[in-house]
Order: structure tokens, then C-alpha cells, then sequence
């Protein structure tokens, strides 16, 4: 069987990635140094402790396993902190990023998947947003990552290392098995905040704004569900294996839900109340992000699975309260 080494394979996502690995036939090979991952949640492959910092522990876990790719999800991506501590962002998403690549440039391993964003493209000039769109990144996290996109395609020209990155939009919900799911700490996405209210975990959720130009006022984003993020991966992986170009997608449902819809599909599949508070717009945040990827579905065969909202809040629902009744699945970031 083929090894694939994942870095941040103990995060949310790198977690359900390890997953759908094993089910498609590679050993996944988690490669992290556990700052938001959890040891708890590698379960579906051996574990590497180590810091993609770190050039010695890279060329040792290279060497050990002899992976035929690297997925790679290791990333600090709070954005608000990266705007307060860039440093931060620029030492460990692009100087760990290259030390990756020189680590697989030099062990001879050329092809590999990553863990990109929307948020390279910044505020959208029109929406949905296709992978032609300028990429004008607008915090740190987003410049972090599109300039480890850079660099993937100047080691291509270079070094003939392939890759196909993949730009995601809102990532959410939990494995439909209860085997893995979501949660950071400190928490700042919508659908967990939003079920903490209505497990009474928090007092209330804040909508920050109520007078966008959408249809109900508050935001609108593309929510994508992780067990359908983490299937692209895979096709990814497939289409470099069989010797596809290095290239990026957008991967996104291609509709968009607003705040309050969100909060209205949590009501309804929780049968509880959710406290609201109202707060300020917060700066950069755009009206409305939604994804074009019908490059994704007609190219690599792309189609997601659970691409209702109450489908993905339902998920997520489920999971929450299993690690809140102490029941099954392991807590990871």
C-alpha cells in the first residue's frame, strides 16, 4: 500500500482526510506538532511527531515512510491573529511550507495536495468566484497562503514537483460516523458557536451586522461539508498520481447561506433556542463569498454529499453532543 504524509493530519480537516485515505487504499502518515491537533484523533495510520519547521524531523519522517505525496494542512489560520501577530503566520505557514518542500525536493518526492483558501482571493470583485478571480489577499493568513501557492509553482518550473491546491470556502459539520469532528479552541467558526448557544456552552451567539446588502441583512458564505472537502483531497491525490499538472480549484457548494439561515437550520435540528446578540460589522468582512466549482465537479469528477445545511448542522449537531455526553469520538482542532 502507498503512504501519503499528512501534515496536520491530527486537525479537523487533516483529520477526516486521513480518513477518506484509508478508505481509498493509501496508509496516511500524520506528520504534527500537536499546537491545535489532538493525538487522539490519528487513527487511521502511524503518527510522526514533528513541526514542519523542523528540516531534520521532515527528512527523517521522508525517509522513514517514503511517501508517494504529501498532503499538507499544517497552517496557523486564526485570521484575526494573523493581522495582530504576522510574524507568526509568515514564519510557520511560508517558512514551514518551503522547508517542506525543500525536505520532498530533496527526498525525491513530487507531488502534493494543499490545504489552500478563498481568503487569497480577498474581497470579491464579483461572486460566485472562480479560480480566474484576482487574488488580492486582505490579512496575513490569506497572503501566508497565497504565497505557498507561489511557491508550489515555481518548484514545479523548477524542480518538477506537481501540486494541486485547493482553495476552500466555509469548511463545517463532522463524519456522518461520529468518528472525528470539530473543535478548535479558541472557537471562531459560525456552526459550532451557533450549537454552543443552544447547548447553553455559551450564552448567545453574535451576528456582527445586520444591514448588509443581502436578502436578510447579515452575511451570506458557502458552507462545505468536511467529509466532502476531505473526498477532494483524495481526488486530488488520484488525478497528480496519474499525472495531472500542477493547478488549483475552488472547493465550495456553490450556494450561499446567510448567518441567520444558519442559526434558523441550528433550531431547528437542535428543537432549541439560540439567544442572538447583535454586534458591529467587523472590517473586511464582505457581504457575500461564494464559490464557483464546477472546475472541481467537471475535471476531477467532484460531487458533494452533503451539501444541504441542515445535512451539515445535522452532522455537527451529533457530534457535539457525543463529546458532550462523553459517549464516542475524539475531540481534536
Amino acid at each position: 500500500m502507498k503512504h501519503v504524509l499528512v501534515t496536520g493530519g491530527a486537525g479537523y480537516i487533516g483529520s477526516h482526510a486521513c480518513k477518506a485515505l484509508d478508505l481509498a487504499g493509501y496508509i496516511p502518515v500524520t506528520f504534527d506538532n500537536l499546537a491545535y491537533g489532538h493525538r487522539s484523533s490519528v487513527r487511521w495510520g502511524p503518527f510522526v511527531h514533528g513541526d514542519i519547521l523542523d528540516r531534520a524531523a521532515l527528512d527523517a519522517a521522508l525517509r522513514a515512510w517514503q511517501p508517494v505525496a504529501v498532503m499538507h494542512f499544517a497552517a496557523f489560520a486564526y485570521v484575526g491573529e494573523s493581522v495582530t501577530n504576522p510574524g507568526k503566520y509568515y514564519r510557520n505557514n511560508v517558512a514551514g511550507s518551503l522547508t517542506l518542500l525543500e525536505a520532498m525536493r530533496d527526498a525525491g518526492v513530487g507531488q502534493c495536495v494543499f490545504s489552500s483558501t478563498c481568503a487569497t482571493y480577498g474581497v470579491p470583485q464579483a461572486v460566485p468566484i472562480a479560480e480566474d478571480h484576482p487574488q488580492n489577499p486582505i490579512n496575513p493568513y490569506g497572503a501566508s497562503k497565497l504565497m505557498i501557492e507561489r511557491m508550489l509553482h515555481d518548484f514545479d518550473t523548477a524542480h518538477g514537483l506537481r501540486s494541486i491546491s485547493l482553495r476552500y470556502f466555509n469548511a463545517a459539520g463532522a463524519d456522518p460516523e461520529g468518528e472525528t469532528g470539530e473543535a478548535h479552541d479558541p472557537e471562531t467558526h459560525l456552526i459550532p458557536l451557533v450549537l454552543d448557544a443552544a447547548a447553553g456552552v455559551r450564552p448567545d451567539v453574535t451576528v456582527f451586522g445586520g444591514d448588509y446588502p443581502t436578502p436578510d441583512g447579515t452575511c451570506i458564505r458557502d458552507y462545505i461539508h468536511v467529509t466532502d472537502l476531505a473526498q477532494a483531497h483524495v481526488l486530488a491525490l488520484q488525478a497528480l498520481q496519474a499525472g495531472a499538472s500542477t493547478t488549483a480549484y475552488n472547493l465550495g457548494n456553490g450556494k450561499g447561506f446567510s448567518v441567520k439561515q444558519v442559526i434558523d437550520a441550528a433550531r431547528a435540528v437542535t428543537a432549541l433556542n439560540i439567544p442572538v446578540r447583535m454586534g458591529p460589522k467587523r472590517a473586511g468582512d464582505p457581504p457575500e463569498l461564494v464559490g464557483n466549482s464546477s472546475r472541481m465537479r467537471t475535471e476531477l469528477g467532484w460531487s458533494p454529499q452533503h451539501a444541504d445545511l441542515p445535512d451539515i448542522v445535522g452532522t455537527a449537531w451529533r457530534w457535539h453532543q457525543a463529546q458532550r455526553a462523553g459517549n464516542a469520538g475524539q475531540v481534536i482542532s
